[in-house]
């Protein structure tokens, strides 16, 4: 009796004993962030060639992306995990067709991604508008897992209803799990605090706290679901501050939210070669625009991370594109042609204008110096004069809204696409991409008061700086609160510039042109400087103005509706009347704008 007893007993102990020296298992995480919709290799797209490999500079393509994951996966098949970490959308000419035709998330189902996060620019066109974006896509085929654990609807406004039906059928979930090579992994999406405010046209929608949402769903995959492993897709962001240490939303989140084990990070298009680990929590990041692909190898034991290993891939013409998709990258391309650009008299590929030098816009305290900032306000305030008899005083535009550099590459030639890509966001009430450009009208004291709080405004976020066109400023930093513009002076007729007078008694009103996103925030410049300034936005009689599209330029009055003025087609129309230095028929950015021109200084 005694030895059955004790055979029982080793038997039962004997799994147990299994489980604690168990293996670890491997897990490969392949990563993206912020694509951006930008399924071509870039800049410029002139110079890509899929069908080759090691004969251009372009950087990115899905096509080559396809190749990679398809290689790692042919390699150590069930390991591999692939996911993004959001803003896949919004920032090319592909963007503008996916509520009609669900393309990109099929795409990128089939070339093998897993799991999806929102991220706030895929509600750049509101919550009705994606959640026709995914639909669409449902219907065009199988799509990634989609993920956002901290979205919160309305249970008034109607206008989120659609998207709120998806996440109540499971379409998006505020955390996914998934299995791979035996492990019970957890994945969860978050928007981050800058995120969130960077996504206004999410309304009704509200987001939660991150950092509650997080602890909260942290917890939930870890006691309830058993997860192996904790994934946090943060479209939240890290970077460095003025003496190079990392810091950062994602930062915080590893110091405060335990239970996580990876961050896969996104939002602020960091580069970051080798994991930052923070409270030992790995934290990833591959820049932007697929320039990069992540590779993070873990191995895991008794539901810890045991081993890192991590690198980004170069995304370059090292690597061999897959036809397949290309192929179907290319097929779309078409439809871009026939929908949008050829009633519009324009060719996806077609040669607008050509550089020899780089046109570049970099936030942060390069900002001023941006030599693109001034090109894109330059053609907004010529194309508005052009198309429209009241002109206009000012334009604006901000560094956030700057998408894309422009890079001379091998020839120099710039094609729609490549610019379309600096101006890329928003749409307005039309089947046209891009914000529309829009005219209000303040006093000189009201001008006055704007300045002042757009200079303090890039001490709260670098995205903030803006460029004007039509304007001249000058500053001094030693002047007080509100005090620190000492001059502005606006193009008269002629085109001389002459003083602005912002006394009270002065009711001369003056003109500001810039895309609708950016009035929005004009008009709430009362808000942001806490009641200091107070601007009523006007028509050209002085009647306040109480919605934005009031405003709507409109380039053919005598037509039905408001022909809106795209920001896009104001920069082709602008470098498309520069001179051909050259004699080749092409239009070059002139000289003038090789190296930037501030239009506030000291």
């Amino acid at each position: 009796m005694k030895i059955n007893s004790l055979c029982i007993a080793l038997l039962l102990i004997m799994p147990n004993l299994a489980n604690a020296q168990e293996s670890p298992k491997k897990l490969i995480i392949l990563h993206t962030n912020d694509l951006h919709s930008r399924l071509n290799g870039y800049s410029p797209e002139t110079d890509y060639s899929p069908e080759t490999f090691n004969d251009d500079n372009t950087i990115g393509g899905f096509a080559r992306i396809a190749t990679l994951i398809e290689a790692e996966k042919s390699k150590n098949g069930d390991q591999v995990l692939v996911v993004d970490a959001g803003d896949f959308l919004m920032g090319t000419l592909f963007h503008a067709m996916e509520q009609t035709t669900g393309f990109q998330l099929p795409l990128m189902k089939k070339m093998g991604y897993d799991v999806v996060c929102l991220g706030n620019h895929e509600f750049d066109f509101g919550p009705g508008t994606l959640a026709a974006i995914i639909q669409k896509s449902m219907d065009n085929g199988t799509v990634p897992l989609l993920t956002l654990s901290n979205i919160t609807f309305s249970e008034k406004d109607t206008a989120d209803d659609r998207l709120e039906a998806l996440v109540d059928n499971g379409i998006v979930k505020p955390y996914q799990v998934i299995e791979k090579n035996g492990l019970k992994i957890g994945i969860f999406g978050l928007l981050g605090y800058v995120a969130i405010n960077d996504a206004p046209l999410a309304r009704p929608i509200v987001f939660a706290d991150p950092i509650k949402t997080a602890k909260k769903i942290a917890t939930l995959l870890r006691e309830k679901e058993k997860a192996d492993l904790v994934i946090c897709l943060s479209h939240s962001g890290l970077g460095k501050d003025d003496v190079g240490n990392w810091t950062g939303e994602d930062v915080t989140l590893a110091q405060k939210v335990p239970g996580i084990d990876v961050i896969i990070s996104g939002h602020t298009h960091t580069l970051i070669d080798k994991p930052l680990v923070v409270n030992g929590v790995p934290i990833v990041q591959t820049g932007a625009y697929g320039a990069g692909l992540g590779r993070l190898e873990l191995e895991i034991g008794n539901r810890k991370v045991l081993r890192t290993e991590a690198q980004v891939v170069p995304i370059t013409d090292a690597v061999a594109a897959n036809l397949f998709f290309q192929q179907a990258i290319d097929s779309q391309e078409k439809r871009i042609n026939n929908e949008i650009l050829e009633p519009l008299g324009f060719q996806y590929g077609s040669v607008i204008a050509e550089t020899a030098f780089p046109l570049s816009c970099n936030e942060g305290k390069e900002a001023e110096m941006s030599n693109l900032g001034p090109l894109i306000t330059d053609a907004l305030y010529a194309y508005v004069k052009h198309l429209s008899p009241e002109g206009t005083d000012i334009t604006l535009f901000p560094t956030g809204m700057v998408r894309d550099n422009i890079v001379p590459g091998a020839t120099g030639k710039q094609t729609v696409a490549d610019l379309f890509r600096v101006v890329s966001l928003g749409s307005g009430n039309d089947a046209i991409p891009g914000y529309p450009l829009a005219r209000v009208y303040v006093t000189g004291k009201e001008l006055k008061g704007i300045m002042e709080v757009l200079y303090l405004a890039p001490s709260s976020s670098p995205s903030n700086y803006m460029y004007f066109g039509g304007l001249d400023a000058t500053y001094n930093l030693d002047k007080g609160l509100l005090r620190k513009i000492t001059s502005i002076r606006t193009a008269d007729a002629a085109g001389h510039f002459v003083p602005v007078d912002w006394s009270k008694e002065n009711p001369k009103l003056y003109s500001l042109t810039a895309n609708t996103y950016i009035l929005e925030f004009i008009g709430v410049i009362k808000k942001l400087s806490k009641g200091l300034v107070k601007v009523t936005l006007k028509d050209a009689n002085g009647n306040p103005i109480h919605s934005i599209n009031e405003a709507l330029i409109d380039a053919d009055p005598s037509a039905e509706g408001v022909q809106e003025i795209k920001e896009w087609m104001a920069l082709l129309w602008y470098l498309q009347q520069q001179p051909d230095k050259t004699g080749n028929g092409i239009p070059d950015v002139p000289d003038a704008y090789r190296i930037g021109s501030p239009r506030l200084h000291p």
